[in-house]
């Protein structure tokens, strides 16, 4: 007895033969005959009150008994036959269950719907009807009726011939005008006949030789004979050759527009919450938009759904994936990031502002795609160097990638359809007024997108790792208060030990904010030490291979500078794809490689296929319908507000609607779409509105769209497929969480800019 009163004396008291324990000491000390040693449980460092402890022997005596009764209560809960483990045990298993249940039922479901689209697509035949070939010239026009069509059916008309593709070098302003006409006779509820007559204008490429395919869908009255008319306009008599099919589409526009949004809202619930990968997840819905393009009877052939992928897009992804894996085998991303710390004096922010800023003004020339693909490593060696969390900090550059991008006419694909546009051009949109109007709204918005993204990035752990300190700080808490927890306070002595441990839990929290105040006030001020940080680091991490490097840059020089000038030389007829391809080869020649399956792992062939999946996913969503649907409710909705706001009504409308369908979908079909949907409004005598500030609404909310989901634009997934590849993945969320309020802010801002040049000061209105 009196052995265990000693140490309860050494137990409140704080003091011990081993000397002060401190808030690291192990909350139970094992001596080797199995006896315990009680850690203190006060300390002067939390309490200013042991003075008047130790000056009272009576308080003294009841410590001991307190201690006492702690010590046999310790000693009994030894041979007790439950173990408050037991109760963590039972909730491991139980949960554990749970998630084998909902990951079994997961899999079912997920396999039922895809034997479900599977049936659906192996039920109805490709539509094989015949291509009729025809041609037509300014004296004579082609006619042709239609007999055997069904009520409550749709026509869908393609046509072939030497139409302006979605960027064209050069256009003479000749075009075809298709007519689709039909007339329902008189019937028992009819007086009179009614008609309905469709217009369809493709403009024609002069000096095209190969067939641009196209096509649109007409709805119909009932039954009746249909009647279709080709006419040319050329400037000269020439004969145009064209080629045309039709086809009966058995399902009317709303319910296609449904079922396209029910089918884009299942991918999004599967990428959002990480049901499965978004490679598979993009898979899934190109399988259920293909069935519900075969329940409606236009199911594309095999032929065509592969004529959907983009294979520049494909290409110039799978070149710089290469020229940046042999990149990275010279140590030259380890060197930039040993540069930038130096650069930025060992501050984290000023050097997080940098990053950004280069990778803006680089996506302003280059290809969003490309930036990415070069900064990507950089910064993610840098945080490794750095000790900080990768993904924050690449999400901030990506979202900066595609502000930077819409500042001129080739930084984003959008603008690049813009200012190819003919009609565009011929309406004062060239290269030179898109570029100054824009380049001068995004500086702004860069600008402004600083503070914002400080103030996203206020309360987010930008450092990977704490300091050891604190991380045995929180151990040690949670210890202490799962300590307390499992004591019973049955009675006054009970009660009073479980609050003297909550009470040191609270002491500890106290400690652990100050900790992290202090720890944060380290982050935001400049690195004393930075010199000597950066003489360790350059020992460490230095340029591996020199000559590799030299071969390497000189080879990403020429790819860039070709990059260029495929932007504005007319006469180079090499893509984007065809130059990284060409320059990937090249530079496999020049450093001599042997391990070639090494440089292929480094490939992100989940992104390539990701890509390929979404490009028929969102060709089968327009085949459907919903992106023409989504262009013609807002050309309803510009013309049913009053003439006096409707030209400030139509740039808020245009840009909000561009920017929210370019986060949900692919910003390059819709605005292919919009286009012609916003020249047909300024050319509207009813509607009265110039078609430069609706385009530029169009670009502004296109580009700075692209910023709200992960698969909003093409560099967002580039990214997040790259660091996913060094372990660094964000997800869906994670990028959203940053990305959506800055895509809102940035079009907010954006959209100032357009209301205040265009109906402030009249700009852009001829």
């Amino acid at each position: 007895m009196n052995r265990h009163n000693f140490s309860v004396i050494k137990f409140l008291k704080g003091k011990s033969k081993h000397g002060a324990h401190t808030e690291n000491s192990p909350l139970l000390n094992f001596s080797p005959d199995d006896s315990i040693t009680y850690m203190t449980l006060h300390d002067s460092g939390f309490s200013m009150e042991e003075e008047s402890w130790d000056g009272s022997s009576q308080e003294l005596e009841r410590r001991c008994r307190l201690g006492s009764e702690v010590a046999s209560l310790s000693r009994s809960s030894s041979t007790e036959k439950y173990d408050p483990l037991d109760n963590l045990h039972l909730n491991f298993t139980l949960s554990s269950r749970i998630r084998y249940c909902l990951r079994i039922f997961k899999i079912t479901s997920i396999f039922a719907i895809v034997i479900l689209c599977s049936l659906f697509f192996s039920m109805y035949p490709d539509h094989e009807n015949p291509w009729q070939m025809l041609t037509v010239s300014p004296t004579e026009s082609f006619s042709m009726n239609l007999t055997d069509f069904r009520d409550n059916a749709l026509l869908k008309l393609q046509v072939g011939g030497p139409f302006e593709g979605r960027v064209s070098e050069s256009g003479s302003g000749d075009f075809i005008l298709i007519q689709v006409e039909q007339t329902e006779d008189m019937g028992l509820r009819r007086r009179r006949p009614q008609q309905v007559i469709h217009n369809w204008t493709i403009p024609l490429h002069s000096q095209r030789n190969d067939q641009i395919m196209t096509s649109r869908t007409f709805e119909m009255l009932s039954s009746a004979p249909i009647l279709i008319t080709a006419q040319v306009f050329p400037r000269d008599a020439q004969v145009v050759p064209l080629t045309m099919t039709h086809q009966a589409l058995y399902v009317n526009v709303e319910t296609q527009v449904i079922i396209a949004g029910v089918i884009l809202a299942g991918v999004y619930v599967l990428i959002i919450f990480e049901i499965v990968h978004r490679t598979l997840a993009a898979m899934l819905g190109s399988l259920a938009a293909l069935a519900a393009l075969s329940i409606i009877g236009d199911r594309p052939s095999l032929m065509t759904v592969v004529e959907w992928i983009d294979y520049e897009t494909l290409a110039l992804l799978f070149g710089m994936m290469i020229l940046v894996a042999i990149f990275s085998e010279t140590g030259f991303f380890d060197y930039c990031a040993v540069k930038a710390y130096q650069l930025s004096r060992g501050r984290v922010w000023p050097m997080i502002i940098i990053l950004c800023l280069i990778a803006a003004i680089l996506s302003a020339f280059l290809d969003n795609v490309t930036t990415m693909m070069l900064f990507t490593p950089v910064t993610i060696r840098l945080c490794e160097v750095l000790n900080l969390d990768p993904r924050h900090v690449l999400i901030a550059e990506v979202i900066f990638t595609n502000i930077g991008g819409a500042a001129t006419a080739v930084g984003d694909p959008p603008n690049v359809i813009i200012v190819s546009n003919q009609d565009l051009r011929r309406n004062g949109i060239d290269f030179a007024a898109f570029t100054g109007y824009m380049f001068l709204g995004i500086c702004l918005v860069l600008l402004m997108s600083f503070p914002l993204l400080r103030m996203l990035y206020w309360n987010k752990k930008l450092y990977n790792k704490e300091p050891m300190e604190i991380v045995e700080l929180k151990h040690e808490i949670l210890v202490w208060r799962q300590t307390a927890q499992r004591i019973n306070p049955a009675s006054r002595e009970e009660t009073a030990v479980k609050c003297l441990l909550m009470q040191k839990v609270l002491n500890l929290e106290s400690l652990l904010r100050k900790q992290l105040r202090t720890f944060q006030r380290q982050i935001s001020q400049e690195d004393k030490n930075w010199e000597n940080n950066i003489q360790e680091l350059q020992k460490k991490h230095r340029i591996t291979d020199k000559i590799l490097l030299i071969k390497c840059i000189t080879v990403l020089g020429i790819v860039i500078f070709m990059f260029f000038l495929n932007s504005f030389v007319p006469g180079i007829h090499l893509d984007l794809g065809w130059i990284a391809i060409l320059g990937a080869l090249w530079l496999l020649v020049l450093a001599d490689i042997q391990d070639f399956e090494i440089i292929l792992h480094r490939v992100e062939w989940a992104t390539l296929l990701f890509f390929a999946a979404l490009f028929v996913l969102m060709e089968a969503l327009a085949q459907l319908q919903l992106i023409d649907y989504i262009g013609a409710q807002t050309a309803l909705l510009i013309k049913s507000v009053p003439e006096e706001q409707r030209l400030a009504v139509a740039i808020i409308l245009v840009m909000w609607v561009s920017a929210l369908a370019s986060s949900l979908i692919d910003n390059i079909p819709f605005t292919a779409t919009m286009i012609p949907v916003l020249l047909n409004l300024s050319q509207d005598a009813d509607v009265n509105l110039p078609v430069k500030p609706l385009i530029f609404a169009l670009a502004m909310g296109a580009c700075l769209g692209g910023n709200g989901t992960l698969i909003g634009a093409s560099a967002n997934v580039v990214c997040a497929g790259i660091a996913e590849q060094h372990g660094y993945g964000f997800s869906f969320m994670e990028f959203f969480r940053l990305g959506f309020p800055m895509m809102l802010m940035t079009c907010t801002i954006g959209m100032c800019y357009l209301l205040a040049t265009h109906i402030g000061l009249g700009w852009n209105l001829t």
